[in-house]
């Protein structure tokens, strides 16, 4: 993950029932651990670069109960890393349920299962029903929120990086006489962030290795690159910036679009679309507001991420252009990842190694997994 000079590709949301896509297809994902692990291997056999699951305690309604189905990311990387090789897998976290002190050493842990390709995705919290369900309270400000998360992450960091036992007397947390033994295999493992706020952008700059937003408006986003790198560089820090994309990618253009049209119009789960943008409302910054309302249709597609859809030269172009904005990597979700993968495997990741922001692909000095 940290490796520079190439453009990052990874799965997200594989974990979660339907993916990111709130649709009520038949051939929406089924995030069962066999599915999972099938797809892992897959994308370990072709190179692609990592897998980030989405931590999710209650769904978004509708017909289909959107999310309402998730297998808990630690444990999932757990297993993940255990049967896989060379890809990196991450843990999505919510610093509010999770101690800071259990979570440095599950990390540490999974990172030994992974021989160190392990990572660590921050959620400081937006999701105000997720909370309840848990019996937490979701504090209104954004500065309650991520004061509380870098606490958090500062106690992991120096349980990671002390030999000795040590106490902490901060605003939240008091711990006696604790210890992280072990640390992870390089002492760290990558941290990503989504955030929207300044307070959060803030956070990301002071801490992560990548800062994860969406790609709306591309002209937009190379500017807003330009400064979140700017203002990690202020701080004697280094910050990659990433988003996600959905794919549908067919032979001709006509059969993606018909594909869309069939998942996301035809059949899409309004209701649970409806209660995902109105929450996003509410209660979180990860999407410009002045853009939420044009961008519906996005979240009934794909959670709102960025759109390939066509053909082979069509989504190897869209991503180009993600890459030409600035952005060092992108997520991938599909309807189906295990049926739709090999078809990008075989027709998109060539053509992105011909333009020179992949190198070459493991898949072609590696055999391919049997699908």
């Amino acid at each position: 993950m940290l490796d520079p000079g190439r453009f990052k590709l990874g799965t997200f949301s594989t974990n979660c029932s339907s993916g990111m896509t709130p649709t009520k297809v038949p051939e929406r994902w089924n995030n069962s651990w066999d599915n999972n692990l099938k797809l892992a291997k897959m994308l370990d056999a072709a190179g692609i670069d990592f897998m980030l699951p989405i931590a999710r305690w209650i769904g978004y309604g509708g017909e289909t109960d959107f999310h309402g189905g998730v297998l808990e990311t630690m444990t999932w990387a757990a297993g993940l890393l255990a049967a896989t090789e060379r890809i990196a897998v991450f843990a999505t976290i919510h610093t509010a349920a999770n101690h800071p002190v259990v979570v440095a050493k599950q990390i540490a842990t999974i990172d030994q299962i992974g021989h160190g390709r392990a990572g660590l995705n921050i959620v400081a919290g937006w999701n105000k029903p997720e909370y309840e369900a848990l019996g937490l309270q979701l504090p209104d400000d954004h500065e309650t929120r991520y004061g509380y998360a870098q606490e958090w992450f500062d106690v992991v960091r120096k349980l990671w990086s002390s030999p000795e036992h040590f106490d902490w007397d901060g605003q939240h947390f008091h711990l006696r006489r604790v210890k992280g033994d072990p640390a992870p295999v390089r002492g760290s493992v990558p941290i990503i962030n989504a955030a929207g706020s300044p307070q959060g952008r803030g956070f990301a700059t002071d801490n992560a290795d990548f800062l994860f937003t969406p790609a709306i408006d591309l002209s937009r986003s190379t500017g807003e690159i330009a400064e979140l790198k700017a203002q990690a560089r202020a701080k004697g820090r280094s910050v990659d910036v990433l988003t996600f994309s959905h794919v549908i990618c067919r032979p001709t253009e006509a059969e993606a679009q018909e594909f869309l049209h069939y998942t996301a119009v035809e059949n899409a789960d309004h209701e649970a679309v409806d209660n995902l943008v109105r929450l996003q409302f509410a209660h979180a910054h990860s999407f410009p507001h002045d853009l939420l309302a044009q961008i519906k249709h996005l979240f009934a597609m794909g959670h709102g991420g960025y759109p390939l859809v066509g053909t082979p030269d069509q989504v190897a172009e869209g991503i180009l252009r993600l890459h030409r904005a600035g952005f060092a990597g992108t997520t991938l979700s599909f309807v189906d990842y295990v049926e739709e993968f090999p078809y990008f495997r075989d027709e998109v990741l060539p053509r992105l190694e011909a333009a020179g922001i992949r190198g070459g692909s493991v898949a072609r000095r590696q055999p391919v997994v049997a699908e």
